[in-house]
């Protein structure tokens, strides 16, 4: 698959203000907001969006992965796609 940030982050996006935020308003937070910090997603939730990376991109997930530093913002998460999707992890 070729996905970037361009492409992924507004994924992400879409599927976080849908799942988490119900709105369909779209993502009222930038991109480097930290999804627990600001309370948009819990620990459940962050189960729920490795679900949803894992089916939309075709990337297994580990548990050494499951960090905030790949899964705690936007951009974070983006960068960490792009990131598997390119072969670097």
């Amino acid at each position: 698959m070729v996905a970037d940030s361009n492409t992924v982050a507004p994924e992400l996006r879409e599927f976080i203000s849908r799942n988490f935020l119900f709105s369909d308003q779209g993502f009222k937070y930038g991109d480097d907001a930290s999804f627990l910090r600001e309370g948009i997603i819990d620990s459940l939730g962050v189960m729920e969006l490795v679900t949803f990376v894992e089916k939309q991109y075709g990337i297994a997930v580990a548990d050494h992965e499951l960090l905030p530093s790949n899964f705690d913002s936007v951009s974070r998460l983006s960068s960490f796609i792009t990131s598997k999707l390119a072969g670097h992890s």
